[in-house]
């Protein structure tokens, strides 16, 4: 079902499949998967089967019900562009996207490579956020050219959790960037001056910077809760949104 939102960057999630499985880095310590095995614990019929991948075709309908404009998450405990997902359904997510306008979505794969050959003779409708995730410059920082070839108005990256310095990007047609630590028992550190190159590289090449969190480890080095660490960096909050764009729930 679709929920309201804790994430600092969305307003709701809309989870039409559930599941995943890991790839790269970023995936050690996943978030989603400790969650759905709680909501396993819970009872929860849509994680039954834990953390593998289910399609819930009975949340399709769920934005078309909701009439106030809203910035959905899509996929929060997925990844909309896994292999096992069949371009027949990700067509049926698409097309709900595209019959509410009032809505925008931001859709968030590590599968870059798969997104861009399912926009190979596609069109994204203008509604869908299509990013990427950028942990580290092996695994992370090749997707952001293949997310360049989907036709999409808007394009962000997720440098959650950030795991090493990026050195210099090209955000040639990015958007947005959120950078944010990890959070968790298990968090690697984040330095602030990773996350200050990317801040100062998107001012100058014109991409918006929302910085999301600290996690579980401080600016000072110190390992405390997420809470307490906060989401300052440089001295301040930076919620710069893709222009035109401001949370609405």
């Amino acid at each position: 079902m679709a929920t309201q939102s804790k994430i600092e960057w969305t307003d709701r999630t809309w989870n039409p499949t559930v599941g995943c499985t890991k790839i790269s880095p970023g995936c050690k310590n996943c978030y989603a998967l400790g969650m759905a095995e709680r909501l396993k614990a819970m009872g929860i019929d849509a994680y039954r089967s834990g953390f593998k991948l289910r399609i819930l075709e009975e949340r399709l309908a769920e934005p078309l019900e909701r009439r106030k404009p809203t910035i959905y998450f899509v996929n929060s405990m997925s990844d909309l562009f896994h292999e096992k997902i069949p371009d027949e359904y990700l067509d049926r997510v698409f097309d709900v996207i595209a019959r509410t306008p009032q809505h925008q979505y931001q859709i968030l794969t590590k599968r870059a490579e798969r997104m861009a050959r399912f926009f190979e003779g596609r069109t994204a409708p203008p509604n869908a956020w299509l990013g990427v995730s950028v942990e580290n410059r092996k695994h992370g920082v090749p997707r952001i050219d293949f997310l360049r070839r989907v036709p999409a108005s808007i394009r962000f990256l997720s440098c959650e959790p950030l795991l090493e310095d990026l050195g210099d990007i090209d955000l040639t047609n990015i958007h947005w960037v959120i950078v944010g630590g990890e959070s968790g028992p298990k968090a690697r550190p984040m330095d602030a001056a990773w996350a200050s190159r990317i801040r100062l590289q998107c001012e100058e090449q014109g991409a918006a910077f929302f910085f999301k969190q600290w996690g579980g480890w401080g600016a000072d080095g110190k390992k405390r809760s997420k809470a307490a660490n906060g989401r300052l960096l440089e001295g301040r909050t930076w919620d710069q949104m893709p222009a035109g764009f401001s949370l609405t729930a």
